[in-house]
């Protein structure tokens, strides 16, 4: 099978199970951000209601339950690291009270992911949270994920060099 010209339409990727579990993640946490929600009735919510399901007319892709919850419990918990460090990575006029929720659920679970989730590649975990947040703006927001998920993997990874990907 041959493949079409590249310029006939954008590429789409599809979202892989972790992919479609850091996607529902996100929206997990701006709910709890917005609605006041707890991360144990979040969770039982998605997993029973969301994840693989269709609601309201829209499918949720199938997720990776387990990923879903790794992300969602460990932003929670480490949340108090994990907002300093975006706050650091952040211009002084940017605060992290000044961006949307949505926003600050992706900055969220790209940061706790990098910071804890070492056998994920940094160059993996910032082009998937610069795809969803792309899915929700259109204009500045995914450089923005883009440039502070780049800063905090430097700080947090430091670039790769002294360590060995094994």
């Amino acid at each position: 099978m041959t493949q079409s010209g590249d310029n006939d339409r954008p590429p789409v990727r599809q979202a892989n199970k972790r992919g479609a579990a850091r996607l529902a993640a996100v929206q997990a946490l701006y709910q709890m951000d917005v609605a006041g929600s707890g991360v144990f009735e979040i969770t039982a919510e998605y997993e029973a209601f969301r994840l693989g399901k269709e609601v309201d007319g829209a499918l949720y892709r199938e997720a990776d339950a387990q990923w879903f919850r790794a992300i969602l419990t460990g932003v929670v918990e480490n949340q108090k690291t994990v907002d300093p460090i975006i706050r650091q990575a952040l211009t002084e006029d940017w605060p992290l009270s000044r961006l949307d929720s949505t926003l600050r659920a992706i900055l969220r679970a790209g940061v706790y992911e990098l910071m804890k989730r070492e056998d994920v590649p940094v160059a993996v975990i910032v082009s998937e949270y610069v795809d969803i947040a792309k899915a929700f703006y259109e204009e500045d927001e995914p450089k923005l994920v883009n440039a502070v998920l780049d800063r905090v993997s430097r700080r947090v990874r430091g670039e790769g060099r002294g360590k060995d990907a094994s």
